[in-house]
Parts: structure tokens; C-alpha cells; sequence
């Protein structure tokens, strides 16, 4: 059968992005104040929100690993794992510029801003391959634009406090491993992955990372 008969990563990666037209990369934490003395607060939010979520997905991603560690699939977590390893001690150093210790870093930041975390876990000890594959290319499409998207507002800045975080969130990922992602989640539709349960887990990241940018705007409930 061609793979058309079981659907095609990219078309699927297409829906994804379809579902999220007119939502502004970032936003609404792009359209936060860059000056003045509540200005931080949201970016440390960010910082906590990220630095919890490493351990949750250096924890997936090895799990993910063990139930596929052949391949391209074991090559996509192998390298998502050493990408999320590796910048865990520059994040540590942004908060630290952002004046947060490590009680600041790990402390909860509110009981409804960690949909990403689960949704991550359920994926990678129950998703198919293909659908976790693409969960993880949304998380670097929807991550990476919006992370871009706050870095460059905040240029606008001129608070010394940001630059550090300017420098680690202003970074439009890895092409490659993204195509790496997909490649990935064809080989999974090839062998008869679900294509609704693909996008479905797609939709849970990509929503979970906007709950993210929002919940790093808002005042902490």
C-alpha cells in the first residue's frame, strides 16, 4: 500500500498547524509589559513552568525509548533527550539572572498549569509511536515559535535582568530533528497507527503549551 493509504505525517503535522491559525506565537505573553517593575514576573513564570517540565520529559522520552529503541524512533529520543538535558543548567542560569533561586525554579506555580506535563506522561506510556512522534514535533513547532516570539518582544526591553533569558529563548530549533519527528511518525502510519489518534495527542500538546503562554501572563491563581 502507499502511504497515503495510511495517511502522511506531514498532512497530519498540516491539520496541527491549521488548528492554530490566528493564535499569535507567544501570545498572550508577548503582549505582556516589557518594562516596569511587574515585567519579570511572568518570565519567571515561564522559567518555573519549563524547569519542572524537564524532568517529566527526560522521563518520557526514555520511557519512549524503551518501547522503540530502534531507528530513526530511538534516534528522536536519544537526541530529545540530550537537547532537554543539555539546557537544563542555561535555564537554571536564566532564572538565576531573573533573580529565582532554586526554591523559586521548583516551587508550583498553579494547580491548573501543568496539561503539558500529564498529557507527556499518558504519551509515552500509552501513545503509538506515530502519535508520539508527533506530539513531540507540535511541542517544538508550537515551543519554538512562541519562545522566539517573547524573546523578540522583550528586545524591546532595557532590563539587564533579560537578556540571559533573550538569549535561551530566542532559538528556532532544529529543522533537522524535526524532520527526524516526522519521518518517525510516517514509519508509525506505515504500519498502521491511527491517524485520529495521532492528531489527537498532537492537539493535547499543542493546547497544553498554550495553557503554558497563559498561564505565564496571568497572575498566579
Amino acid at each position: 500500500m502507499s502511504t497515503q493509504d495510511h495517511g502522511d505525517a506531514t498532512a497530519l503535522a498540516d491539520v496541527v498547524q491549521q488548528g492554530l491559525a490566528g493564535q499569535a506565537p507567544g501570545s498572550p505573553l508577548t503582549l505582556a509589559p516589557v518594562t516596569g517593575p511587574s515585567a519579570l514576573e511572568p518570565l519567571r513564570r515561564l522559567v518555573a513552568l519549563e524547569y519542572q517540565a524537564h524532568p517529566v520529559e527526560l522521563a518520557a522520552y526514555g520511557n519512549l525509548l524503551a518501547r522503540s529503541p530502534h531507528g530513526q524512533a530511538a534516534e528522536l529520543w536519544l537526541t530529545l533527550g540530550r537537547v532537554v538535558h543539555n539546557a537544563t543548567p542555561k535555564l537554571y542560569r536564566v532564572g538565576q539572572a531573573l533573580g529565582m533561586d532554586e526554591a523559586g525554579l521548583t516551587r508550583p506555580v498553579n494547580s491548573g498549569s501543568y496539561a503539558f506535563h500529564s498529557a507527556l506522561s499518558w504519551i509515552a506510556t500509552s501513545a503509538s509511536q506515530a502519535a508520539a512522534a508527533l506530539a513531540a514535533h507540535t511541542d517544538m513547532q508550537v515551543y519554538y515559535s512562541g519562545a522566539c516570539a517573547v524573546a523578540r518582544r522583550l528586545r524591546e526591553s532595557d532590563l539587564p535582568q533579560t537578556r540571559a533569558f533573550i538569549d535561551y529563548y530566542d532559538d528556532a530549533g532544529d529543522d533537522a530533528l524535526k524532520e527526524l519527528a516526522l519521518a518517525v511518525v510516517q514509519d508509525g502510519l506505515d504500519r498502521g497507527a491511527d491517524p485520529d489518534e495521532v492528531l489527537f495527542h498532537a492537539h493535547r500538546i499543542s493546547d497544553a503549551l498554550l495553557d503554558v503562554w497563559k498561564t505565564a501572563a496571568a497572575p498566579p491563581a
